[in-house]
């Protein structure tokens, strides 16, 4: 049997020019081009690099989303996946991370067979590296998070990675079947290629509904998320900071005890 990668993958806002509604604090997504989330194009590139090793390897790319979220697949599918499956349905409509992932592990049971589950640490939009752990908590299967070094033995089972951690890293071993969640430092996704756009359209893009894979309603959507974002806004800029002069260092630093005394930091 084929070695099966999933990558999930999530479309968002360009924060690049996103705008914050300065009445409201939310998002105003008006005009606001949508893209393929950043750590999850470095899954889907890794997942990408097995099947260039090993070309017995099917990728399919799954999301969540309102129906031009075909356009991420597309993409996807341009790159060199197999497969893409999208879940767009009111009933799952403004999911949290929590609901959202009941979503995806539904869909992953539907899809049935699977051996290695890809999902990037985190979407630019929400910033929570929620989703990847909640999945493998609910699918019941080991994880790793922050990865920035993959490696697969031919065996197709046993997986080495490098996690990424504030002071260092860790070296990790594990075996299929599993998540892992990538960070930028994974790699350098690839662009569609003209071939492959040709190729995307005869490869196979599911729009599913939650009756589709099954889904208890009363776990997914915006009635069933436990967390709900009520504002967002702009930090203030910081204030603009003293630049202290004198002719020796010995000077400068006599201004600044000075100063932070007169602080009472000292």
């Amino acid at each position: 049997m084929a070695f099966k990668i999933i990558v999930c993958a999530k479309q968002v806002p360009d924060t690049n020019v996103i705008k914050i509604n300065p009445k409201t604090g939310t998002l105003m997504r008006e005009g606001v081009p949508s893209i393929l989330n950043h750590d999850d194009a470095n899954a889907l590139e890794e997942a990408l690099k097995v099947k260039d090793q090993y070309p017995d390897t099917t990728i399919t790319v799954i999301t969540m989303g309102p129906p031009q979220a075909k356009d991420l697949l597309f993409e996807c599918l341009a790159m060199g996946a197999d497969e893409g499956i999208l879940v767009s349905d009111r009933a799952v409509g403004g999911s949290d991370t929590w609901a959202t992932s009941n979503v995806l592990a539904a869909t992953v049971r539907k899809l049935g067979h699977y051996d290695l589950i890809f999902a990037g640490r985190q979407a630019i939009d929400g910033d929570t590296a929620q989703v990847g752990p909640q999945l493998a908590e609910k699918l019941n299967l080991p994880q790793v998070t922050y990865v920035e070094e993959f490696e697969i033995a031919e065996n197709m089972k046993d997986i080495t990675v490098k996690r990424a951690l504030e002071d260092g890293y860790e070296l990790i071993s594990l075996q299929t079947p599993c998540v892992l969640t990538a960070i930028k430092e994974l790699n350098t996704p690839r662009y569609m290629f003209l071939s492959g756009i040709f190729s995307a359209k005869d490869k196979p893009l599911h729009v599913w509904t939650a009756k589709d894979i099954e889904v208890d309603l009363d776990i997914v959507g915006l009635e069933a998320s436990p967390t709900n974002v009520f504002r967002s806004f702009t930090p203030a800029p910081k204030g603009k900071g003293t630049m202290l002069e004198g002719d020796t260092q010995q000077e400068v630093v006599q201004k600044l005890l000075i100063g932070l005394k007169g602080k009472h930091v000292v």
